[in-house]
Parts: C-alpha cells; sequence; structure tokens
C-alpha cells in the first residue's frame, strides 16, 4: 500500500483505479497523470517500484490541487456564495439542490426523508368534502 497525497492507496488495484482513491482525481486525470510520469496503468500499486511511486507523489504535488487543499477551496467558494446571497448560495444555505434540478418530486437526498403532514389524505370511513 503506498502513500500518495496524504492517501493510503490500496496496493491491490490498478494503478489507474488506485489513484481515483485520491479526493480530486478521477478517472481520466488518473490516466493522464500515468502517461505523463510513464507508468504502466495495468500494473498493480504493489508491483511499482519506489522510484515510480516518488514519481507519481512528486507530479500530483507538484501539478495539481488534491485532498485538503482541493476540499477547503471548494468549501470556500461556497461559503462566498452564501456571503454575497446569490441564487446559488440560497440554495446551498436552504440544504436544496444547485443546479436546476425539479423539486416537486425527487431531491430526496438533499431534503431528508419525508414528514408526514397531518390532515394529508383520507381516512377509512370518511368521504372528502
Amino acid at each position: 500500500m503506498a502513500r500518495i497525497a496524504g492517501v493510503d492507496v490500496p496496493g491491490k488495484k490498478q494503478v489507474w483505479v488506485s489513484l481515483q482513491y485520491i479526493y480530486g482525481i478521477g478517472p481520466s486525470l488518473s490516466r493522464k497523470i500515468l502517461a505523463r510520469t510513464g507508468v504502466e496503468p495495468a500494473i498493480k500499486v504493489d508491483d511499482l517500484t519506489e522510484e515510480e511511486v516518488n514519481r507519481l507523489r512528486e507530479f500530483i504535488d507538484r501539478e495539481y490541487r488534491v485532498e485538503g487543499d482541493l476540499r477547503k477551496e471548494v468549501n470556500l467558494n461556497i461559503k462566498r456564495l452564501i456571503e454575497i446571497g446569490s441564487y446559488r448560495g440560497m440554495r446551498h444555505r436552504h440544504s436544496l439542490p444547485v443546479r436546476g434540478q425539479r423539486t416537486r418530486t425527487n431531491a430526496r437526498a438533499k431534503r431528508g426523508p419525508r414528514r408526514t403532514v397531518a390532515g394529508r389524505g383520507v381516512r377509512r370511513g370518511m368521504t372528502k368534502k
């Protein structure tokens, strides 16, 4: 198990998959990093030499903002939107979808579990007015 950018990447997986465990690195960026550093994507992390691991570690630290720095930047961007009172900031403040999704139905993950409302529906033996 190698430690890259402060994250223990899994050793039993291929390198291109293991790099995705680092916050801020997805599939395409992972393959791009491996191509630039000259590391074979199909090799397991445990089979990498120490020199290859160091090359990956140094390249990621030098070229990309990942993990703590990236998380901090994203949180600061959201705080800035909230402070200036933009539409997106208001949506963040009220824990609603920010990117234009519908909320009349769906959006359950963001809004939380359903809350029952008194007086809704028809009880047994009663008719609607």
